[in-house]
């Protein structure tokens, strides 16, 4: 269940960053609002992630790669931003971070 709260707070958070483009300095309300009420909600979801026992450098290494990666991604796909293969290779590197700090969590 732990894993459920933190993919939501994956995908609140990604969705409030890409709202923040499309804001234009919160000069747009509705990006605006989307913004704010998901960076809320996503913090929120984070937080019910480590109640239910994810410790807090895994949830939060996974949160913050994740939301790197998909953020990458969707900027590329959504916005027209570039994406090199330099940048998929330093995404690549962040996420084998995140799994070797979640390996590393585990008991022997």
């Amino acid at each position: 269940m732990a894993y459920l709260f933190l993919a939501l707070a994956i995908a609140c958070e990604v969705v409030a960053t890409v709202s923040l483009k499309l804001s234009e300095g919160f000069t747009r309300l509705v990006p605006s609002v989307v913004v704010v009420v998901g960076y809320l909600v996503a913090f929120g979801m984070l937080s019910q992630a480590l109640t239910r026992g994810l410790g807090v450098s895994v949830a939060y290494g996974v949160w913050a790669a994740a939301g790197v990666a998909l953020v990458a991604v969707a900027g590329a796909v959504l916005l027209g931003e570039s994406l090199t293969w330099v940048q998929v290779g330093g995404i690549a590197l962040v996420i084998g971070g995140v799994l070797a700090l979640e390996l590393g969590a585990r008991p022997a």
